[in-house]
């Protein structure tokens, strides 16, 4: 076991090592993007450092994988180098066997990582899309989803209007038993409609079989009007309700079943969210696959000239299954193929080559 830990310390090192280097990196080219995005705007370096540090965790937990296969790629060539390797091939000892426990460990280290690193990047994603909305003087979202439905708030120069709707349909443009409660800047509540199906068309809401109560009157409910048709004014657009659910990132790991189930209960596709969930849960096991196919593809017996040639092979197929995972996440997303297969079929298939390769190295 001696020599499992301390293969596993060394790729713990090696890994923290290289996090440091890319998260210098991150946050310098972060700060530069930031002073771009905010030229014109009346910010000092102490905001520019804060929105770059909120925007850090994200930019760093998507790169995970390949800061794991570096590092361990780091350690197999200095094993190879120092021929560790042939004494350990001297000794009888297989190199599967050898990883088996590393292994294990990783994986358990894996999902402590995603445990840890997930509500991190909801958290720091949520404060740096309200602190970047601050800055540059945008209105915050509009849409929140419930168990009773959907809630929308828009505003205008007389007030805000605040909507609800049981359901919605997929596009979010046509609305099912909606109520409207209108805020008047002085009087405060003016008004309320009720409506069996309202469509969202530009510049309007159009509602069908509408009741409609004056509450500034003595007796709102005796003066209620029907009407079959109503037209409102608003500044909502379809992209703004939709873009308003994007930001999955911003919602914890946790959260993500029940937001789903209320996104899905409100008419919306959830494919996205579901394809999110899917990959953090596999997001463990793409770690320990790419830290097996780093170690398979890097230890060797040292001679002249394959050193830098198993390193660019090791860096070219890491960045291969990097964007072929990224490339899987696309298609799930816009259900081209199954989400499971899309999830979890690259980190198996990173195993499985691992393996293939450490077995072909044994018998080498």
């Amino acid at each position: 076991m001696i020599l499992e830990w301390y293969l596993l310390r060394r790729i713990c090192m090696s890994f923290l090592l290289v996090s440091g280097v890319f998260l210098g990196m991150l946050l310098l080219l972060d700060m530069v993007e930031q002073m771009r995005r905010l030229a014109g705007q009346p910010v000092g370096f102490a905001q520019v450092l804060r929105l770059s540090s909120l925007n850090l965790p994200e930019g760093f937990y998507e790169i995970a994988p390949l800061v794991l296969m570096l590092s361990s790629m780091w350690v197999g060539l200095a094993w190879s180098r120092s021929s560790e390797f042939v004494v350990i091939r001297a000794m009888g000892r297989s190199v599967p066997r050898l990883v088996f426990v590393p292994t294990l460990v990783m994986l358990a280290l894996s999902i402590g990582f995603v445990a840890v690193m997930n509500p991190l990047v909801a958290s720091a994603s949520r404060e740096y899309g309200r602190s970047l909305s601050q800055l540059r003087d945008l209105p915050t979202s509009a849409v929140a989803l419930s168990e009773a439905g959907l809630w929308l708030r828009q505003a205008d120069a007389q007030g805000q209007t605040v909507i609800h709707a049981t359901t919605a349909e997929e596009t979010g443009t046509v609305l099912h038993d909606v109520s409207f409660l209108m805020f008047h800047r002085s009087d405060g509540v003016s008004l309320r409609l009720v409506a069996a199906r309202a469509e969202l068309r530009p510049g309007q809401w159009l509602l069908h079989d509408v009741k409609s109560w004056n509450l500034s009157s003595d007796n709102p409910e005796a003066d209620a009007d029907f009407l079959e048709t109503l037209t409102l004014a608003t500044e909502l657009t379809p992209e703004q309700i939709r873009d308003s659910f994007a930001q999955v990132r911003t919602i914890p790991l946790s959260q993500l079943p029940g937001f789903i189930a209320a996104l899905e209960r409100a008419g919306f596709a959830a494919l996205e969210h579901r394809m999110r969930l899917n990959m953090e849960l596999a997001l463990p096991l793409m770690l320990c696959g790419m830290m097996l196919l780093a170690l398979a593809l890097s230890i060797h017996h040292m001679r002249a000239g394959t050193a830098g040639l198993r390193a660019l092979t090791t860096i070219l197929a890491g960045f291969s299954l990097f964007f072929l995972r990224n490339f899987a996440q696309v298609l799930g997303e816009s259900g081209q193929i199954p989400i499971a297969l899309a999830a979890w079929g690259m980190p198996f298939a990173t195993v499985l080559l691992a393996l293939g390769l450490l077995l072909n190295l044994e018998e080498g």
